[in-house]
């Protein structure tokens, strides 16, 4: 176990959050390098069907925090010397030759353009090879829209048809990257991504409910989506993913509990290792937590092109990315300490690690819309109580 703390505090937190309706349901889990130092929850699995209490022992669909575990999945295979950051994606998925750039449309025909140079596995990694998302790009929303092209949550391969947005290399522009960084993984390991997850993370790291595909038991401990309906109460709207989908997700389609991901949390706190057994070197581990994007700059505002997905993300200035991870480069008074690697996933959960406070923590409700005020208040006033309490 891990040092002992007063939770009371986040806990009232997390109670107050459900009770005024912020948000349907809470759990949230909080350790150091030795073990869990809080767990708490509060409400139900589905509001109105189910009355099932959530749990750290509950799953949830933890949609982009799967990106960091696929990018750990990837940084294996640069570790064996088996895939290079800078080779050109293209040289492991050939169709990505033919990836072009948005520039725009005339009427609602898609004016595209060859890319000004071959994107990269590094690219990949660091969100900086022009690739985009419709919830936070108004071009790849109408570029889906006038075209047919699905976005990635069906779990279609004809997504992979969507453009870039800049050139590679020019900008950092959250998308698809990591997508593609599964199926560049995939080539190289020889293996489904999930099994490469599997063998060589979530096995390892004892993460026994952390699964693409959640067999019945899991599916039944699992949380409902929620949207708020015209009178203001929460609504659950039933499944999203497609449990059947055409590759495995490497952005966005792990499933897991916070008992489970708060282990690959801790490994990356204890500099890749958690109870013996290592899934990265120190080395790599240092370089993720590190900037990446060099002059380029994590967006200080990104703007919705999806209200009743995302809400804007509003970060302010002084972001950075390192590998899979956003790195604050200033402490933040009261809470986390500058360089702390954390991301989020689009049903609003959250995670981070502060590897000079020696503290790592994840929250997670399962509602849309993304980063809908009240989800965001409840981040940060976790996090404060958290950090009171240490």
């Amino acid at each position: 176990m891990g040092r002992s703390i007063d939770g009371s505090a986040i806990d009232e937190v997390l109670q107050s959050a459900v009770r005024t309706g912020g948000v349907p349901h809470v759990a949230a889990i909080a350790a150091d390098r030795d073990g869990i130092i809080y767990e708490g929850a509060a409400g139900v699995r589905a509001v109105g069907e189910d009355d099932e209490p959530v749990s750290t022992s509950t799953h949830f669909r933890i949609m982009s925090m799967t990106k960091m575990v696929c990018t750990a999945a990837a940084l294996q295979q640069v570790e064996r010397g088996d895939l290079e950051l800078d080779a050109p994606v293209d040289t492991y998925c050939p169709d990505f030759a033919d990836v072009q750039v948005l520039e725009g449309f005339d009427g609602d025909t898609p004016k595209l353009r060859p890319a000004g140079r071959r994107a990269t596995v590094r690219h990949l990694i660091t969100h900086t090879s022009g690739l985009s998302y419709w919830f936070w790009n108004a071009d790849i929303a109408k570029y889906e829209k006038v075209t047919g092209v699905p976005n990635v949550v069906p779990g279609s391969m004809e997504a992979f048809r969507a453009p870039m947005v800049a050139d590679p290399g020019t900008r950092f522009e959250y998308g698809i990257n990591t997508d593609w960084l599964g199926r560049v993984v995939e080539v190289v390991a020889g293996r489904t991504l999930d099994v490469v997850i599997a063998e060589g993370i979530t096995g390892p790291l004892g993460m026994t409910d952390t699964t693409f595909r959640p067999d019945d038991a899991r599916r039944a401990n699992c949380v409902a989506v929620h949207v708020k309906g015209e009178d203001g109460k929460w609504t659950p709207i039933g499944e999203i993913l497609n449990p059947n989908p055409d590759w495995w997700a490497g952005g966005h389609g792990i499933y897991s509990t916070p008992r489970d991901y708060i282990r690959f949390e801790r490994a990356l706190l204890r500099g890749g290792e958690l109870d013996g057994e290592r899934i990265l070197s120190e080395q790599t581990v240092d370089a993720a937590f590190s900037n990446q994007i060099g002059d380029l700059d994590f967006p200080a505002e990104i703007p919705t092109a999806d209200p009743a997905t995302t809400h804007a993300l509003r970060v302010g200035p002084g972001w950075k990315w390192g590998y899979g991870l956003l790195l604050n480069t200033q402490d933040v008074p009261g809470r986390r300490r500058a360089y702390t690697g954390a991301w989020a996933g689009l049903f609003n959960t959250h995670f981070f690690i502060d590897r000079t406070t020696g503290v790592c923590a994840s929250i997670y409700t399962n509602s849309l819309p993304f980063l809908a005020d009240e989800a965001w208040k409840l981040y940060g006033d976790f996090e404060g109580a958290l950090y009171a309490a240490l």
